[in-house]
């Protein structure tokens, strides 16, 4: 007879119940009568989202778990997100001048595999085109507030690439539903004990209101509280505080002053004195945040910077939240793995905490071992989860080191001393060439080569390929593609609908599928 397996997850949340549906989906546990996974939770404390942006990966998983994109879109408040829009981090504002670049998720314009940047690069810096416009027709797209799709298209289709912003706690809600649609049991009480048996391994969670209970894995969704990963397995966190200087952050929701206000499909993301301010628009609210460096910004300051970016005299229900930037080499010990907060954190910079959720849910998934010992992905699990760590690390604090702001927060970014000596290096290269697929291996990489142009052109970083001009003989062809992007750009710009619009389509179209709608 063949053993049963099970897991239990310990925490709800995005982490837990994303994890919970992808596994459930993945190792088919409706029809697998050998393996179940229960979830348990915490009753809720109340917290309200504010709104939480993603990466486009999530189209991916909410289309594998079986979530309609129209459902999810009405029950999260949901928005498209087509990238980020960098407001004064290369320079403070001065004289009246402020500094802005974008960053989509389209990848530059190719043909027959070759690049346009190295063209760009060569083209006159005073009157060329910025290089996300260049390169994309998504920087216009999104700069006229236009939806990514139309509404004809396919759920999670669309002529370019995007990602959502949403309400994170009514995000929890769909995955949990589709998590007990999918055969995950569900279980409520706060942890009050975890038992470790003689090898250090976990034997048991004791749970108000539940018997002891045992799992063959256990998986570590508690968030910040770390309850089994770091509080009972003690498994060190690694902090890179000395790279990434935020560990504060301040949250609010923000109404709109009017019902049919522009609606932006991308994340602003605003430089100030010692950190950063978010800006999401969700389809009711804006979810707006402060990012700030203790060491370089009092909380009191950090409250006046928020009030100062949202108007003065509108009065804020603000959540704080405080976290130190890291994660765990050994996110898997013995029987237990951690995902999510409870494996580590870096900051809110690039939507990275939800798609760090899905790369170890997914490695989880591929390697669970169904038989035989159930430690036996440990150690390619951590290896995996601990590079893709450290290489978003460099990706975040390449949009800091470059900057020319003179605030101490600032100043400290651009030292030497605190940027990862393998950035250091590919600094050094791209100063000669632009950034290739060359330099990173993609199953470690949650940013690819294109990412790093776009940041780095961006901020105004000068890679000088003038000495070798002649290797480029093709400037008239090139031209040619950039004018067609711009032409593209035209045609987008009168096919795709308002970004508001197509948000209000989908809601409407929810209200007319409804039990006794007319």
């Amino acid at each position: 007879m063949e053993r049963r397996r099970s897991i239990l997850i310990v925490g709800g949340g995005t982490a837990g119940w994303l994890t919970a549906a992808y596994l459930a989906r993945s190792l088919r546990i409706a029809e697998q009568g050998h393996l179940e996974i229960t979830l348990l939770e915490s009753p809720e404390v109340g917290v309200i989202g504010v709104g939480e942006a993603t990466f486009p990966t999530i189209r991916n998983t909410l289309q594998f778990l079986g979530i309609d994109e129209g459902r999810f879109i009405r029950e999260t408040t949901a928005t498209f997100k087509q990238g980020i829009r960098f407001d004064d981090w290369a320079w403070a504002p001065e004289d009246g001048r402020r500094h802005q670049y974008f960053h989509p998720f389209e990848a530059p314009f190719s043909t027959d595999g070759s690049s346009l940047a190295p063209y760009w690069l060569l083209q006159d810096e005073r009157t060329r085109a910025p290089f996300a416009e260049a390169m994309t027709i998504q920087a216009r797209v999104a700069a006229a507030q236009r939806a990514p799709k139309r509404p004809h298209e396919d759920d999670f289709a669309g002529p370019l690439n995007y990602a959502y912003h949403f309400d994170a706690i009514k995000l929890s809600q769909v995955l949990a539903e589709r998590a007990r649609e999918l055969g995950v049991r569900h279980l409520q009480g706060h942890v009050t004990g975890v038992e470790v048996d003689g090898t250090g391994d976990i034997a048991g969670v004791s749970a108000g209101g539940h018997c002891r209970l045992e799992a063959d894995l256990y998986i570590d969704c508690t968030g910040f509280r770390a309850e089994l990963i770091g509080q009972t397995l003690k498994s060190p966190f690694s902090s890179v505080q000395d790279v990434l200087f935020a560990d504060r952050a301040l949250a609010c929701k923000i109404p709109y002053d009017r019902p049919d206000a522009p609606l932006q499909s991308f994340t602003v993301a605003t430089a100030h004195e010692a950190g950063w301010l978010w800006d999401i628009g969700l389809s009711g609210a804006r979810g707006v945040g402060c990012v700030y460096s203790s060491r370089h910004m009092s909380d009191d300051r950090a409250r006046a910077v928020l009030q100062a970016y949202v108007g003065k005299d509108l009065e804020l229900s603000i959540r704080s939240m405080a976290f130190s930037a890291g994660y765990r080499p050994k996110a898997w010990v013995g029987n237990c793995v951690a995902v999510g907060l409870s494996a580590g954190f870096l900051e809110p910079l690039e939507s990275t905490g939800v798609v760090l959720i899905e790369a170890a849910v997914a490695i989880i998934a591929e390697l669970f071992p169904h038989s035989g010992p159930v430690n036996a992905p440990a150690q390619r699990f951590n290896s995996l989860m601990s590079a893709r760590y450290d290489n978003i690390v460099t990706f975040l604090k390449l949009h800091y080191c470059l900057s020319q702001r003179p605030e101490p927060f600032w100043r400290d970014n651009a030292d030497p001393a605190s940027i990862p000596v393998r950035l250091v290096e590919l600094l050094e290269q791209w100063r000669h060439r632009p950034p290739s697929r060359y330099d990173f291996i993609l199953d470690l990489e949650t940013f690819a080569f294109f990412n790093y142009q776009y940041i780095l052109y961006g901020m105004g970083f000068r890679t000088d390929l003038s000495p070798g001009r002649n290797a480029y003989p093709d400037a008239p062809a090139a031209d040619r593609l950039f004018a067609r992007i711009q032409a593209y750009s035209d045609r987008a710009l009168a096919d795709l609908p308002g970004h508001r619009d197509l948000i209000a389509q989908i809601h409407q179209a929810g209200r007319d599928l409804s039990p006794g709608t007319a």
